[in-house]
């Protein structure tokens, strides 16, 4: 006699089998549903911190100290005018004195003629990027 069908053995391996599959699409969109949200964010930073560093580059060096421990919550843009559209995001800036000949030692307030200009990104208190540039006074 000749059988027709699956058995019943067959039919539970193929369906644990789809649930598996669909499983794993499930847990790998959710990965890259954060991944995406991750990468929003630091695109987000990077562009405020380009901000700032457009505005020192407006500043004069004499007045680049006025920047040392500003925090702007909601950010501002490079002409300093507030940047709307970006709640929980805030920039934090510090301005460093570095040696003439070694810009990773800091020497006291107006001792050489370079600054560290640190500028960080933070998103409800988290931060999310940050960068450092030299500025000189020639």
């Amino acid at each position: 006699m000749r059988k027709n069908g699956f058995s019943l053995v067959e039919v539970l391996i193929a369906v644990m089998l789809v649930g598996l599959a669909i499983a794993s699409l499930v847990a790998a969109n959710i990965s890259f549903t954060k991944a995406n949200g991750f990468g929003a964010d630091l695109s987000t930073a990077e562009f405020l911190i380009e901000q700032i560093k457009e505005r020192t580059v407006l500043t004069s060096y004499a007045d680049l100290h006025s920047f040392d421990d500003a925090v702007f919550s909601p950010p501002i843009n490079a002409g300093g005018q507030v940047l709307n559209g970006f709640d929980g995001y805030s920039q934090q800036i510090f301005v460093e004195n570095v040696s003439d000949t070694d810009f990773g030692s800091v020497v006291p307030d107006d001792s050489s003629n370079f600054l560290r200009i640190t500028a960080k990104v933070l998103l409800s208190s988290k931060q999310i990027s940050s960068s450092s540039w030299i500025r000189s006074q020639y």
